[in-house]
């Protein structure tokens, strides 16, 4: 049987690499302006995606710029749901703009990890892109995979560039050993989520300052290992 495999990026966050990533990749997750970025540079990613022919996602976070979203904020589900409310649809009216479709809901950093294991963090994110008709993308067997069920799509998400706990979490961020420091190392962990953990798709960050690097010689690493390198559909 033939592997298929997605790889995705969070873009649109202001950072450099945006440009060199679009090419190498097929689906982007597009920041929505909370935690990184704004009009400016979602719309140049939204333009980037339709040039290359790489699907585009909403990329909602915690409204915390300052620790670029990678802060557990205590938000109740309504104030969780009305940010991704408003961040998707701004995205929505962006895309619409330059005519690309959004195919998906992926979170980002603090609320993404909470989402994946709290009721209260997944909901919202849940509601807010059924309200949209889109599927969301996280951790296989987290609360949002279980939540998702009959009412969204789920695409199953792992990491290139993260390392993971026993139980198939993320190492957080502020402790050692949380970040995949060379390609190398990162081909053999997609190859072992690919194989055992049912993942469709496979993210490196935007934001990681060997993230071309990364995804070059992962890209090339698992089309010479017979992997095909496609887009995921819920």
């Amino acid at each position: 049987m033939t592997l298929e495999l997605d790889l995705n990026c969070d873009l649109g966050e202001g950072c450099a690499h945006d440009a060199a990533l679009m090419p190498l990749i097929t689906t982007a997750n597009v920041a929505c302006g909370f935690h990184a970025g704004g009009p400016a540079e979602a719309r140049a990613a939204l333009v980037l995606a339709k040039k290359h022919g790489v699907r585009a996602g909403a990329h909602p976070g915690f409204p915390d710029r300052e620790h670029f979203g990678r802060r557990e904020l205590d938000r109740s589900e309504e104030q969780i749901l009305q940010d991704c409310i408003y961040q998707i649809g701004a995205l929505v009216g962006l895309a619409r703009a330059v005519e690309i479709p959004l195919s998906h809901v992926k979170a980002h950093g603090a609320l993404y990890n909470l989402a994946m294991r709290d009721d209260r963090f997944a909901r919202p994110v849940i509601a807010a892109a059924e309200l949209f008709g889109l599927p969301v993308l996280g951790l296989p067997d987290s609360r949002v995979e279980l939540l998702c069920n009959g009412r969204v799509g789920f695409i199953a998400e792992g990491y290139a560039d993260r390392r993971y706990r026993p139980g198939g979490t993320l190492v957080p961020r502020s402790e050692p050993g949380a970040f995949v420091e060379s390609p190398a190392e990162a081909v053999e962990q997609a190859m072992r989520l690919l194989r055992v953990g049912r993942i469709r798709t496979l993210c490196v960050h935007g934001d990681n300052p060997h993230a071309v690097e990364f995804v070059r010689h992962v890209r090339s690493a698992l089309l010479a290992q017979g992997v095909s390198i496609k887009a995921a559909s819920a």
